[in-house]
């Protein structure tokens, strides 16, 4: 039960700081007139919004909002992935990631007892969105502008 509440409150933590993450690129992006990056953007804060919910409950009692929200991510990171707006390499990490995540909703849709932990996938669609998430990183810290020093 203790692993079962600690596993809980790290996806809330993460949960919460991908929303938080997301709105933000999606405000973003939406300054520079890209208006379907902001809005995969806007799509990814959702899809993990409804994943939150099931969070605080077992791996079983979370699939539907898992479902959900894993349908939601591979439209948003399409939304993001295809236009030519950020890397290559993040773009095709991304579009990977899209494809095993819509897969892995398709599944459940259809259902399957897929949870976030299952193998093969979720599992091994976890490291092609991490890699998107470093290129949507590197993207920012990128086209930052260096700050001046105050005279």
């Amino acid at each position: 039960m203790a692993a079962q509440n600690l596993r809980a409150t790290f996806w809330a933590i993460d949960g919460v700081g991908l929303i938080v993450a997301t709105a933000l690129l999606a405000v973003r992006w939406f300054r520079t007139h890209n208006d379907c990056v902001a809005a995969g953007f806007l799509v990814f804060a959702i899809g993990e919004s409804v994943m939150l919910t099931g969070t605080a409950g077992t791996l079983s009692a979370s699939i539907p909002s898992f479902a959900a929200g894993t349908a939601l991510w591979s439209a948003s990171l399409l939304l993001v992935s295809l236009p030519r707006a950020m890397a290559l390499w993040t773009r095709a990490v991304g579009v990977i990631a899209a494809i095993l995540f819509g897969i892995t909703a398709l599944a459940i849709f259809w259902g399957s007892t897929t949870t976030p932990l299952s193998r093969p996938l979720p599992f091994f669609a976890y490291p092609f969105l991490v890699l998107t998430l470093i290129g949507w990183i590197v993207s920012v810290l990128k086209d930052r502008e260096p700050e001046t020093a105050a005279p």
